[in-house]
């Protein structure tokens, strides 16, 4: 008899007879562990949408310009998971850094907390010359009119300090109402961020499918440079809020331009076919570079594209550089529905 059926049976029998003292438990039958905590099926975590698993071709699917070579066309095999529908704001990053400062200070130190884990709004002069950069240096992170825009000038190691405290935040919680624990946040791998961004359109070179940057109305589809000395076409000078463009076919938003985004791998030019064709990977310590994907709200359409790899040092925090979570999707086949 099959084992789910059989169980099914003893369990409606034991609740039958409970009454009459027959209630007894399996003796000597293998029936699995008993308290175990809660776990309903994975629900979409809150501000994330899922990315259901699937096979597609990574890579570049345009003119290499460059001539890097750096990303030929290879087929991989993604298992499903749930991203961010939008980058990390200042207002959520800023709920992080309340928390450490708050919860951490006796451990790390406000020193610690402040020059690491606070965003570095310098970058907003530092990272061009003869720009006046002075206003946003002010108001970009502090004031509540750009809470809604993405947050920058956090390294790679800052973002993942944030996805572990998002980690245990919401683990915490779960512990107190008996549900089994979510699976780790973290940065997305870079074949899950490039299957993410095209949303189930292989080979598309943008988001949106392509391969054009304007929609038939003529609209900008993205916040970046379309052309030289000219950053004000699609709307904003600079980053803009959140969510501002259209989203692609799984729902997430600026997957191109806004602000460029950590991935979690190091950069490796020969990685592609190195890494394995099944959730591919390239985690290296020794490396310093580390990934970023997705062009920003200063780079030409290029870097726009869902195959254009680039990089930056894991330690430098950038005005045109945030990130967003990704969390994997368990107890289910790749194909089924993640909602």
């Amino acid at each position: 008899m099959n084992k789910i059926l059989a169980l099914s049976l003893f369990v409606v029998t034991s609740a039958t007879l409970g009454g009459c003292g027959f209630g007894k438990k399996f003796q000597g039958d293998l029936v699995g562990a008993e308290d175990r905590p809660i776990f309903n099926p994975q629900e979409v975590p809150l501000g994330m949408v899922p990315c259901p698993g699937g096979t597609f071709h990574m890579g570049q699917t345009d003119q290499d310009i460059s001539a890097s070579m750096v990303n030929m066309n290879k087929q991989v095999t993604i298992a499903g998971f749930y991203m961010d529908e939008t980058e990390i704001t200042n207002n959520e990053y800023r709920q992080f850094v309340d928390a450490i400062k708050q919860d951490s200070l006796d451990v790390l130190g406000e020193e610690y907390v402040m020059t690491e884990l606070y965003p570095d709004t310098t970058v907003w002069v530092r990272d061009f010359t003869y720009h006046m950069g002075d206003p946003l240096l002010e108001y970009y992170y502090t004031h509540p009119a750009f809470d809604d825009y993405p947050v920058v000038g956090v390294d790679w190691f800052a973002a993942k300090y944030f996805c572990n405290w998002r980690t245990k935040f919401k683990n915490t919680s779960n512990e107190e109402l008996g549900f089994a624990p979510d699976p780790n946040f973290r940065l997305p791998s870079e074949a899950e961020w490039e299957y993410a961004a095209r949303g189930g359109r292989d080979l598309a070179t943008y988001p949106w499918g392509g391969p054009y940057v304007r929609n038939s109305k003529g609209c900008m589809l993205a916040n970046f440079k379309p052309g030289r000395g000219d950053y004000a076409s699609d709307g904003f000078a600079y980053t803009s809020e959140v969510g501002s463009f259209f989203p692609n076919d799984f729902g997430l938003y600026d997957m191109s331009g806004n602000v460029a985004e950590w991935c979690d791998d190091a950069y490796m030019e020969a990685s592609v076919p190195v890494v394995w064709d099944l959730n591919p990977t390239n985690p290296d310590d020794n490396e310093p570079r580390k990934v970023v994907r997705g062009g920003s709200w200063k780079d030409i359409s290029y870097f726009l594209e869902t195959g254009t790899r680039n990089f930056e040092y894991q330690d430098s925090a950038r005005s045109y550089i945030g990130f967003r979570c990704s969390m994997i999707q368990i107890g289910m086949g790749t194909n089924r529905n993640l909602n």
